[in-house]
């Protein structure tokens, strides 16, 4: 079992087995919820918009007949397995 002690500013130090389990990092958002009379954290679903950026923009303009190629492409290496 896990705990941890309050600060006098109401602040608490998740214990690491916890943090691991949770993989929460710093930064990282909790939720709080009552179930059947007890408190419950969890890690917060996090929006899709916050992964803007994640992936770089393509060095040039790709044009629907490159993506048509690559499906193309893509499905004929998938069929031949």
């Amino acid at each position: 079992m896990a705990w941890a002690t309050m600060t006098s500013k109401g602040q608490v130090t998740v214990p690491k087995e916890v943090r691991d389990s949770l993989s929460l990092v710093a930064g990282s958002a909790v939720d709080f919820s009552w179930v059947d009379g007890v408190w419950v954290m969890r890690r917060a679903m996090t929006s899709v918009r916050s992964l803007r950026g994640c992936v770089p923009p393509p060095q040039r303009p790709v044009s629907l007949d490159d993506m048509d190629d690559a499906v193309a492409q893509g499905a004929s290496e998938t069929m031949g397995r």
